[in-house]
Order: structure tokens, then sequence, then C-alpha cells
């Protein structure tokens, strides 16, 4: 497609490049979750878990039933909830985590002399093996992600990495760990053996209330896209940067695409709110698709060669009230099988036109017009 990017030119802030790593997509529930339970199984030494969303369900029982065998044949399984996505845990399914020897902290729990530091939620997901293997992307810990779902599963995909990066990976949790309570007293990290042929990757991170490295990470690849930017996110409610970047992205000739929810999602009015932007961008030459069959829950961006997958949306709540974490990677072969799944999706999405735009219903007007101004005033105190 293009060159490599240039692996200094993105250094001077945010976690370094590192090269030598194994990346896989994997691509919806079915796959993610047997590979991450695998991991578990495998593991001896230690096991580290940073989830948002956790719900008790079958998925949370076969992650527990895990985590707990892990702990009983002496490896030290750390995991942190988030206080407000783990509220669907059962307090007898913590319980059985506890009792099982799992190390469980929950990252800032709802009190109401918090006022607005409530909203401030660790929105990560993250699962690290023995040094040997991590998982990050965007799904949570719920019979949503699940094949068989009453619903259909939700759209998400995971990466399974191996390799250098995953040191850095066991840092980023270690901070996480320190912000609910003692220091994670484990081994140092891991001296992963690099792999020959292997891709560059580094961490990305956003911390709430703090300037996004991640975000602005996002807007420089956008801006020197030659080629093509690809976007696909379940929440889509870009700041006026993001949008004048993608804008300006268009008109140079790059294939700005977006794959964003249809009417399937969790969250209507946050889609109402996105769509009020579609026009402007339409005319400007960026290619919108609205996914069809399912909820669209799945979060990755794609630059010319550069791919960038994890928990992070494209939204101003994600850039200030969240901790986010997500997988860069400079690679040719990754981004064509990024490329590969952005395609499959789009085949089964519908793509919006300007003429179709023009003519919508005026009901869907009303609605994008509301959304707009609670987003307005949402922005305002916050």
């Amino acid at each position: 497609m293009t060159a490599q990017p240039d692996l200094e030119q993105f250094t001077t802030t945010g976690w370094p490049w590192r090269l030598g790593n194994e990346f896989r997509l994997l691509n919806d529930g079915g796959e993610f979750f047997a590979r991450m339970l695998a991991a578990i199984e495998e593991a001896r030494r230690y096991v580290l878990l940073e989830m948002y969303l956790v719900r008790s369900g079958a998925v949370a029982t076969r992650f527990i039933d895990a985590l707990g065998r892990a702990a009983g044949r002496g490896a030290r399984v750390s995991v942190v909830f988030d206080g407000f996505g783990a509220l669907g845990l059962t307090r007898a399914d913590r319980r059985r985590l506890l009792d099982a020897g799992v190390e469980l902290r929950f990252f800032n729990p709802l009190r109401l002399g918090n006022r607005l530091s409530n909203l401030l939620r660790d929105h990560r997901k993250l699962l690290l093996a023995d040094g040997r293997v991590a998982f990050v992307g965007g799904a949570g810990l719920t019979d949503d992600f699940a094949p068989g779902a009453r619903r259909g599963p939700w759209r998400e995909l995971m990466v399974e990495i191996q390799g250098a990066v995953i040191a850095d990976w066991q840092r980023a949790f270690a901070r996480t760990w320190r912000r609910c309570g003692p220091e994670l007293a484990l081994v140092e990290p891991p001296a992963c053996e690099a792999h020959a042929d292997g891709a560059a990757g580094r961490l990305s991170l956003s911390e709430a209330r703090q300037r996004s490295v991640l975000a602005n990470g996002v807007l420089r690849h956008i801006d020197s896209a030659t080629a093509r930017a690809w976007i696909m996110s379940a929440y889509f409610v870009p700041s006026r940067r993001f949008r004048k970047a993608l804008r300006r992205a268009a008109r140079r000739g790059v294939d700005v695409r977006l794959l964003l929810p249809g009417a399937r999602t969790d969250h209507p009015w946050v889609r109402q709110a996105a769509r009020r932007f579609y026009g402007k961008l339409l005319r400007n030459g960026v290619k919108i698709f609205e996914y069809q069959p399912r909820m669209l829950h799945a979060k990755m961006i794609l630059c010319d060669d550069w791919v960038s997958i994890g928990s992070s949306n494209l939204d101003r709540w994600s850039f200030r009230w969240n901790l986010e974490a997500n997988q860069e990677i400079a690679d040719a072969d990754f981004a064509n099988a990024a490329a590969a799944v952005f395609a499959g999706d789009f085949a089964v999405s519908r793509a919006l036109s300007r003429r179709y735009w023009r003519q919508r219903a005026w009901l869907d007007r009303l609605r994008e017009t509301i959304a707009g101004v609670l987003d307005r005033e949402l922005d305002r105190w916050r």
C-alpha cells in the first residue's frame, strides 16, 4: 500500500514503538473469548485482567471459573473492574472470585461524595498472561458478545499480542492497579522474545481529565494519510478538530470512510447526535456506512498501513472522562488484514448518499436536532 511509517515520528509523546511483535486480529466473540480463556488456562505465573463492562452470565461464569483455576494452581491473578461497568456482576460472583484467591479491585466505585468524579471510568479492556500473550480490544465480559446472544452478538474485535510491547502493557496495568490500592508486586516486566520478522507496535492511552495522547495521535495519522483513512466506531460524536481533519483528508483525495452504527444500537440518542454532522461530511467527500446486521461495538482505525484497535470511541466523552487503551500497529500485512475486515463490514452496511441525506424523514431531522442540543449542553458543563 504505502511505505512503513516513520517510527520516530511520534515517539516524543506517549509510549515508544517496539519492534518484533506478532499481532493477530480476532474477529467476534466466538474467536476471541476462546483464545482469551485458553491463555488463562495456560498461565502458570500470573494473569492480569482490566475490564470495563462485566455482567453476570454465561461468559462471566466461564472467566470466573478460569481465573479461579489459575489462582488454584499458584498463579497470581490480579483483576481490576470498573466500579460502574461492573454493577451487573452479582455479589455471589464477586465472592466466588475472592474465595478462589483472586485479587479483585474496583476502579472509582460510585459514591455520592464524588460528584462529577463519578464520571471518571476505566473503559479499558486488557488481558495479560505470564508476560507471554496479551489481548486488547473493545469487548466486555457479558453474554452480549457471545455467539447465540438473544439479539445477535455485538460486532466486536480484539487483537492478540506477542512480543516486546507486552512489557509496556504490563506497566500500563500496574499504573491502573496503583490507582486502586497498593503497588502491584510482580516480577519485573518480562523480557519478551522479539520476533525477527515481527511488526512494530506501541501503546496508545487516554487518561481521564488529561490531554489525550491517543486522540492527538489519531488526528496526526488522519492528517498524514495519503491513500485511506477508514474508521470503525460504535459511538461517534467527534470534536470539531476531528471533523475538520476528516474533511481535509477527503478533499485532498484520501479515501475517507466511516463505519458507524445503524438503527441497532444501545445508545440511539448518541447515534442521533452524531448524525447531525453527516451532511457536511458527505458534501466534502467522506463516505459514510451504517452497519446493518447487528449492533456495532468495535473500534478500529486504518490510515494507510497504520492500524489502531482498542477501547476508545472517537467521541469527546472517551477522551475527557475515560481511561482508554488502544494497540497501534505499523505493518502492511496487518493493515491488509484489517482492510479485509472493513471490506466485509462495508458489504453488509448501508452506504449513505448525499441525495438520501437531503431526503431523510423530518422526524429523523427533529431527533438529530434534539440530540444535538443535549450534546452541546453536556459539553458545556463537562
